[in-house]
């Protein structure tokens, strides 16, 4: 499935659109280049949920978990700076992703084996006129 992100403004239409063809699902890992837009993203994608104290991207402290009235428990992840799956683990990586929260995840080809089979893989790609192409392995 690939959305079009034609600029900034429709991200929020796109994320809506995307959470609500997705909407069942608990797991949302996100790959790209530096700055393709994933954070931004997924920003908007809390927005939808109704998370409005959203902090960014958490690059140094590997997990940012806020709590939605309407959908409980949402965590974020950012394993750019992760070296080893035992730090990972040691967050309670494992105990997260079976707990049956949503969680969102950048950079997780760092912890590729250690993801559940059930999730949906997005890709955000730049374009050459710097829009950005969402493609979702499904």
């Amino acid at each position: 499935m690939i959305f079009n992100i034609e600029k900034v403004d429709s991200l929020k239409e796109v994320a809506k659109d995307f959470m609500d063809k997705f909407s069942g699902n608990k797991i949302f890992v996100f790959t790209g280049e530096m700055g393709a837009g994933k954070t931004t993203f997924i920003a908007s994608i809390f927005h939808i949920l109704g998370i409005d104290s959203f902090q960014g991207s958490p690059t140094y402290s590997i997990l940012n978990s806020y709590n939605s009235k309407v959908f409980g428990k949402i965590n974020h992840f950012d394993f750019y700076r992760i070296k080893s799956d035992v730090e990972a683990l040691d967050i309670g990586i494992d105990e997260i992703l079976y707990s049956g929260d949503i969680c969102f995840i950048e950079w997780p080809e760092k912890i590729r084996h250690l993801l559940p089979n059930n999730i949906i893989w997005s890709y955000i790609r730049v374009n050459e006129d710097n829009s950005r192409t969402l493609i979702v392995d499904i």
